[in-house]
């Protein structure tokens, strides 16, 4: 039998045991969750770096004990030269390359931010060489390559190999790491290192901005100096579901928090405590069509959002959205938004304190491209921008890209605090609902919850799924 882990003074969750021993680490140096949160971030950017980075953007949900939680957007927006005339030769932004890799990295100033509130809580702060201590030291005397990690090279070796600074980062001696190998990143474990002397700021407006900056006009890029120094993290009040069950938190655009909430807010009205397996999937995945449309109309930079999000969560539209789900019909899909290779992270402490984290630099290894004096590989969010002027997520210079990322959190009726999240692309919101479903509704064991079968509807990096009428995939 599965067992649900349990521990009194705290736990962590995160994809890889080492940003795990980090996190713990901390706690027991007498760090807060916010502070162990910010240890596990450095940590799992060196030992998970295909799939996030220093390069990629980052959000927080953090739950005090007892008071209100807050939110921190920590994405970056498209720089400065990333205007129409920059792509005249595409017919779409590419996914691979400098002109990939045009967005702000944000989530290094997620960090500060984080740890300004943890500042702001009265709790004695760690010193941050304390908190990236152990990032530094796997870049620099190398960890063990995941068979995550050797897969996922493999696979786009082709795309990849040719980008700068990729093979020399990822394949130094020309060929895929092999799982268990020694993988080390000296660039990056320099960079790390400056930033404890330094301060996280030095990522936007300091020396290690300005050599980032050069790079960048080097290779092509469209994000300047300027774009870094006026990139700000922000607080944001997280859009909320009153639920059955208990009060359910998650992130305003740009990301797509308001679609695990919708589907939630659907199916609280759809009788699922007595819903048997396939009732359950069915209900949740018609309920995910709802909110998926609800995205697409609604969900951009959030200086272009119309529509009171927050309103539309608090009235009757969902009751009417659920009222349109039976048992014995599928409504019609198309192909969903896109892909995303992501790690979600929570941390909890003995005072209460509890964050749900995602940090992303979207696709797997972001554009593929790695700044060779830093060791930082950025991102490729901005791939998700239209080149066509009229469409909801046009290109703009300055703008912030949609985001699939969205860490949840709960406060129970029965007094239980949940922090939960997924990677996946479309996949997020349907895992969280699964999740939340199966042990928080029908009372099944957590650890069974997240263990049970999944499914996806829509996209993630590389696939398209669809089930024909008679249900067989083709």
């Amino acid at each position: 039998m599965i067992q649900s882990n349990m521990a009194p003074q705290g736990m962590a969750v995160t994809p890889h045991h080492l940003a795990s021993e980090s996190a713990l680490a901390v706690l027991r140096d007498g760090g807060n969750a916010i502070e162990a949160m910010v240890a596990a971030a450095a940590t799992i950017a060196v030992v998970y770096p295909h799939m996030n980075g220093l390069g990629g953007d980052g959000f927080w949900l953090i739950l005090p004990p007892g008071g209100d939680p807050v939110a921190i957007d920590a994405s970056g927006a498209a720089g400065s030269l990333a205007h129409h005339d920059f792509y005249a030769d595409h017919p779409k932004i590419p996914h691979r390359g400098p002109k990939a890799a045009l967005t702000v990295a944000g989530t290094v100033s997620g960090w500060q931010e984080a740890l300004n509130l943890s500042a702001e809580m009265g709790t004695p702060p760690l010193p941050l060489a304390r908190l990236l201590r152990d990032a530094i030291r796997y870049a620099a005397d190398g960890i063990p390559v995941t068979a995550s990690q050797s897969a996922a090279t493999a696979t786009f070796r082709s795309e990849l190999q040719h980008q700068p600074g990729f093979s020399a980062t990822f394949m130094p001696d020309g060929n895929v790491p092999q799982p268990g190998s020694r993988f080390t990143q000296p660039a990056l474990a320099n960079t790390l290192s400056q930033l404890t002397e330094e301060g996280l700021d030095s990522f936007y407006r300091g020396t290690l901005a300005h050599h980032m900056a050069d790079e960048m006009a080097t290779l092509g890029m469209p994000v300047t100096l300027a774009d870094l120094q006026q990139h700000r993290a922000r607080r944001t009040t997280p859009l909320h579901l009153s639920h059955s069950e208990g009060d359910i938190w998650n992130i305003t655009p740009p990301t797509q928090g308001m679609v695990s909430l919708a589907i939630l807010g659907i199916t609280d009205r759809l009788e699922m405590a007595e819903a048997d397996d396939a009732q359950t999937v069915h209900r949740i995945v018609e309920a995910t069509k709802k909110a998926f449309a609800l995205r697409d109309k609604h969900i951009t930079d959030p200086r272009h959002v119309t529509e009171d999000l927050q309103a539309l969560l608090d009235s009757d539209h969902l009751a009417t959205l659920a009222s349109q789900i039976t048992d014995g019909e599928a409504a019609a899909w198309g192909n969903g938004r896109g892909p995303g290779d992501t790690v979600w992270m929570g941390v909890m402490d003995s005072s209460g304190l509890a964050v749900s984290f995602i940090q992303s630099i979207y696709h797997e290894f972001g554009s593929g491209v790695v700044l060779p004096g830093t060791g930082i590989t950025w991102q490729n969010r901005g791939a998700a921008f239209s080149l066509d002027p009229d469409h909801l997520l046009a290109l703009a210079p300055g703008k912030q890209p949609f985001h699939t990322l969205n860490p949840a959190a709960a406060r129970l009726k029965d007094g239980r605090t949940l922090v939960y999240g997924a990677m996946g692309g479309d996949g997020q919101p349907q895992t969280q609902a699964a999740i939340f479903t199966r042990h928080v509704i029908q009372g099944l064991p957590l650890q069974q919850a997240v263990s049970a079968p999944r499914w996806l509807l829509g996209r993630t990096w590389g696939a398209i799924i669809r089930l024909a009428e008679t249900g067989r995939p083709f």
